[in-house]
């Protein structure tokens, strides 16, 4: 009676050892995935079409410590996740055009949320850091197949200034 108590309590322990692994698992799975799922969907080429603010009248916006926000309007976009680099290119004239690198990522969250952080560090075409490791933290506010939004909020005189920037697939 002694050996079977005895291999009853070895068999639960490793059960017991056994869920709390799944559960573990189970538990921190969903993040991950999400988190997975932005970046498949946000891979490809996406055409930045126009650049809104949170508050009414006419701003001038300097974007990533680079150019104007009419500038970036217009401007092609590519992000690709199998090694989370990815650049734009300014395609109007008289703003300095040409591609601009930049190396990105999506930290993981939680599947409390709609929306996801997306940090942007600007580069050199061989992905070496332009501006000495700094960078950028955007939301990612939304992501699907046909709709790209990110926002970016500074702080203007105390108050939150919200840059919203909507994007469409290029096929």
């Amino acid at each position: 009676m002694f050996v079977i108590h005895s291999n009853t309590n070895i068999l639960m322990k490793r059960i017991l050892i056994l869920a709390l692994v799944a559960l573990t698992f189970a538990s921190c799975g969903p993040t991950n995935n999400v988190a997975k799922e932005a970046r498949k969907t946000l891979k490809g080429t996406w055409s930045l079409n126009a650049i809104t603010y949170n508050t009414p009248g006419k701003f001038d916006v300097t974007l990533f410590e680079d150019v104007k926000a009419s500038c970036l309007e217009g401007s092609t976009w590519r992000f690709i996740p199998n090694n989370n680099f990815g650049n734009y290119e300014i395609l109007k004239g008289d703003c300095n055009p040409g591609k601009r690198y930049f190396v990105w990522t999506i930290p993981k969250g939680d599947d409390t949320t709609t929306s996801y952080d997306i940090l942007l560090k600007p580069t050199d075409e061989k992905m070496k850091s332009t501006m000495n490791n700094a960078g950028f933290r955007l939301n990612l506010d939304y992501v699907a197949d046909d709709l790209l939004q990110i926002k970016q909020t500074v702080m203007v005189d105390g108050k939150p200034f919200v840059i919203t920037m909507a994007f469409s697939p290029i096929q």
